[in-house]
């Protein structure tokens, strides 16, 4: 375990938030002192790296990390959708906690598709709120998508025990053959595609806390159901080392290194990137959890 993921693992989360805020706050005043990066100026960085026209992309992402952004989100946003064009599809995990699923089913009285905003990042609210995009109802894990088959990405979403399953948005992505960005974040602060191989293979360690819960979630129309679903245990949340596994994805052609903006970014092949998880599973019993295998 690295010092970073062991300070990470014990500091209490209330002295965590307060540094990020911190943090943030410094990065924010650093950036209005910055020549703001343009739409044009994205749009360059995303062919380069191999963005096209009708690629499908899974967006995560830090907004204060790429830089100032002259129109803020909507910079980002306009860039993806010029590169990948009419034909293409934009995704972004659109998550309402940024806390434990566990802490959050159990203090949550709902979620509702149209109203619950994101707490993925700025850049994230400011696209789901899209007139055109169109939100999966999963209230622990909700995907918002733009393009000629968004619906087909997040329509069987609602209604699955695990957010990450073959009906998934995640799972979708990968087995189109799209294409994942992690924009000035990581695996260890955005790796829910990681999660796809536990719900693809016979997987070795009960990282699902014991309970299901049923869940009040209200749809587009206004209309209310209750559903069940599972979340992760915080016991085994906490062991995560998702970092740890970029080197095996970089070796194996799945991942690489590229910049947006002033970002440090992952470039995935989505299908590769499950390929590699159940390949390296299956032959050495590598996770997350065990990132050197069993």
């Amino acid at each position: 375990m690295s010092i970073k993921d062991f300070v990470r693992k014990n500091t209490p989360k209330f002295l965590l938030d307060w540094n990020r805020r911190r943090k943030k706050k410094k990065r924010n005043s650093e950036l209005q002192q910055q020549k703001a990066i343009t739409r044009e100026e994205l749009v360059r960085n995303l062919r380069d790296i191999g963005i096209v026209e009708g690629d499908i992309v899974l967006v995560h992402s830090s907004l204060s990390r790429i830089g100032f952004l002259e129109e803020g989100p909507k910079t980002l946003v306009d860039a993806l959708r010029e590169t990948v064009g009419s034909d293409g599809h934009i995704l972004m995990p659109t998550s309402p906690n940024n806390v434990y699923q566990l802490d959050y089913i159990q203090n949550t009285p709902s979620f509702d598709v149209l109203n619950t905003p994101s707490q993925t990042g700025k850049i994230t609210e400011y696209f789901r709120q899209l007139p055109e995009a169109v939100r999966s109802l999963h209230p622990t894990e909700p995907v918002s998508a733009l393009g000629p088959k968004a619906k087909y990405f997040v329509k069987d979403h609602f209604g699955q025990l695990t957010p990450y399953n073959e009906n998934s948005p995640f799972y979708k992505v990968s087995k189109e053959g799209g294409k994942i960005l992690y924009i000035g974040v990581t695996l260890s602060m955005a790796g829910t595609n990681l999660h796809t191989l536990e719900d693809a293979v016979d997987f070795k360690f009960p990282i699902y806390y014991p309970e299901i819960f049923d869940f009040k979630v209200i749809d587009e129309q206004g209309q209310s159901h209750i559903i069940q679903t599972k979340v992760h245990d915080p016991a085994w949340s906490k062991k995560r080392k998702c970092d740890e596994l970029i080197p095996m994805f970089q070796e194996q052609g799945a991942l690489k290194r590229v910049k947006i903006g002033q970002a440090d970014t992952l470039l995935v092949d989505a299908k590769k990137f499950l390929d590699v998880m159940i390949d390296q599973y299956q032959k050495k019993g590598v996770t997350m959890y065990t990132p050197k295998g069993s």
